[in-house]
């Protein structure tokens, strides 16, 4: 029975196939009979349309035929057309500089051809392309730029596009509650126009966010739905795509067995239709799964592949994922050093991708939206009012009332403007600072996570083995040889207990979680003057019994250490003194060292990451910054806060 069921499946399938089969061909029959003209440049995009989802390497040729056909004939509608649909194809295949060449110069045959919504439309592939690119901060400007545009024709098909495109933006900042804003709207807009491939677009998108705010059962129901979809049109590449976020659901809900499943089948569909950016998530997703299952060698081969396909193509984003992967990996199997080494790879180029200036800039792009469509209300008003005055200007003849009106206008508009102004920097500092306070704890949770476990994960288990060791040792008899060997073996086991508690003790030190900053300080301070590198000396005054808010303690702290670590690494100083006063509301902290100093003006075109993470923490914590050095006399660096 269930071989019959089986077959009467493939049957259906096979079936299918050929129906597609034959229109395809009965298409290709019917060039020969067109003339060189708009029917036949509609028809080569037709054709290149049934390629797209299976073989998109294939509707290329059809799309540069339908191209070259209307740049003949002086066809603007089919030119601007065939550039759309042929950077479509070049992203399905993960060309992303192709992708934004055909769509720039779609935009640019708009703007020839004076069509404000196809102008809205281009711009609106533009903000998509770079988003590909994971360039978000061009993309927000084309997108909003475009939406502008678009908006005021309410065409329901264009707004579901253009509310799914601007849904996966906000997914990729992240702003999983905006992006579900929008993505409910092209949900909605797609099923009121009953078009299934909007649908299907909009649900698989969809429900990413919801994954992400950890909504499992509603993200796996949408994508259920539009897997169906996809099925139905027989779309591989959308196929592709909602299996592998079907594998995402599962790896969420710990089912490796499903995740395997999915990822599996997803990276078969994405190599056959050569969409190298799909074969990279897959690849990924089978390593995650052979890493949970902890089959390390089967996982690394596959976050390997998936790394080359990711460093090659420049899918920062991806590389990014892998590297942590990898990171993970290396720690799983207990190679600390490696696994450190792809953790900060990882973590400093989720950091160029993300930086907090993306969310400034969707927040100044979004207020510069609505102030221009506010600016559009207030120039209308304006008419309305010069209107008037003109008529009482020819009732009364009075040229002063006139004078009047327009004055009245002029100072409550630049009154608004201020006023206007004013909020917008308030709204930009809290975006700053909300973000800066997300990645401080982000980083603090992170360390003090990886410290416990390696103190109570890694240190319990080498301590164990030491306590095995010296248990039989008394039952042992041993050669003169043999004994040395031992007593090697049992130094060596110290050591590394030694070097995993430094370790540790530097990603977050347990004297600043039990005993308060003023004590880490002092204990971080003695570390470092017992390694004999620098002589430290540590000062401090009103912190006996102060005790501070967590995420400052932590910040204050990780501050002075890059100091210090500045001053090792570059000062070449002998001794150094750090002193923390707190008197009142005021907290004054000093690192001085006697190095070889500096010029300051180098500061801010140094590229390091050391003055940009003091700079951050002090801004976050609203201090202030003053730095003196001078080449051969030192440095000494003052910061003060408000408590």
């Amino acid at each position: 029975m269930r071989r019959t069921v089986s077959i009467f499946l493939f049957l259906i399938l096979c079936t299918l196939a050929n129906a597609q089969v034959k229109k395809t061909d009965s298409l290709l029959k019917l060039l020969s009979s067109v003339k060189e003209d708009t029917s036949k440049v509609l028809l080569y995009l037709r054709i290149s349309a049934e390629f797209e989802n299976s073989q998109p390497s294939k509707a290329i040729i059809y799309g540069k035929k339908a191209l070259q056909l209307s740049q003949k004939i002086n066809f603007n509608t089919g030119t601007i057309s065939a550039f759309k649909n042929l950077g479509y194809l070049h992203a399905i295949l993960g060309d992303y500089d192709a992708t934004l060449f055909h769509y720039k110069e779609s935009l640019r045959e708009a703007r020839r051809g004076n069509d404000s919504l196809k102008v809205g439309i281009a711009l609106f592939n533009i903000g998509s392309a770079y988003r590909y690119q994971s360039d978000f901060k061009t993309a927000i400007t084309y997108m909003l730029e475009a939406y502008q545009k678009i908006e005021p024709y309410q065409d329901k098909r264009v707004l579901a596009q253009v509310n799914n495109g601007l849904q996966l933006l906000y997914y990729y900042l992240p702003n999983y509650e905006k992006a579900v804003f929008y993505g409910e709207k092209a949900v909605n807009l797609a099923r009121e126009l009953k078009d299934d491939d909007l649908l299907l677009m909009a649900l698989s998108n969809l429900s990413m966010s919801y994954k992400d705010m950890d909504r499992l059962d509603k993200s796996a129901s949408l994508l259920d739905e539009a897997l169906k979809l996809a099925k139905r049109a027989n779309d591989i590449n959308a196929e592709a795509t909602v299996l592998l976020n079907m594998a995402g659901v599962y790896l969420e809900k710990r089912d490796y067995r499903l995740l395997e499943h999915f990822a599996q089948k997803s990276l078969t569909l994405n190599q056959q239709i050569q969409s190298k950016e799909g074969e990279c998530i897959s690849l990924r997703a089978l390593a995650i799964c052979y890493l949970q299952n902890k089959n390390y060698q089967q996982a690394m081969f596959f976050i390997e592949d998936a790394y080359k396909i990711a460093h090659s193509n420049n899918y920062k984003i991806e590389k990014a994922s892998c590297l942590k992967v990898m990171s993970n990996i290396a720690f799983a199997t207990q190679d600390v050093e490696k696994g450190e080494l792809y953790f900060k790879e990882s973590e400093d180029l989720t950091q160029e991708i993300f930086k907090e200036s993306y969310m400034e800039s969707t927040a100044m792009y979004e207020k510069k939206y609505e102030v221009e469509k506010k600016n559009k209300q207030l120039l209308l008003q304006e008419a309305t009012l010069a209107k008037r005055a003109f008529l009482i200007k020819s009732l009364i003849g009075s040229t002063m009332t006139l004078l009047v009106v327009f004055l009245s206008v002029y100072f409550y508009y630049k009154s608004k403007q201020k006023l206007q102004a004013q909020k917008i920097r308030e709204l930009e500092k809290e975006k700053q600072l909300a973000a800066t306070e997300a990645v401080l704890k982000g980083e603090a949770q992170e360390r003090s996570r990886l410290a416990k476990d390696l103190h109570d994960g890694l240190g319990g288990m080498l301590s164990g083995i030491k306590y095995s060791f010296q248990t039989m040792k008394g039952n042992l008899i041993m050669t003169p040889e043999n004994q040395q060997a031992f007593e090697r073996s049992m130094d060596m086991l110290d050591s590394s207990i030694k070097e995993m508690r430094r370790v540790a003790h530097n990603m977050m030190p347990e004297s600043l979680v039990r005993f308060g900053l003023d004590t880490a300080l002092k204990d971080y301070c003695t570390s470092v003057s017992k390694s004999g590198a620098l002589q430290v000396s540590y000062q401090s005054i009103g912190l006996a019994n102060y005790t501070f808010d967590q995420t400052m303690a932590i910040s204050i702290y990780r501050i002075i250490q890059e100091l210090i670590g500045n001053t090792l690494k570059h000062g070449a100083a002998k001794n150094a003194i750090v002193q923390v006063t707190k008197s009142d509301n005021l907290l004054a902290v000093t690192v001085e060292d006697d190095g070889k100093g500096f010029d300051t003006n180098m500061i801010e075109l140094s590229k390091g990451i050391g003055y940009t993470n003091i700079k951050h923490r002090v801004d976050f914590l609203k201090g202030k910054l003053d730095i003196n050095s001078e080449e051969g006399k030192g440095t000494s660096v003052h910061i003060e806060f408000e408590i």
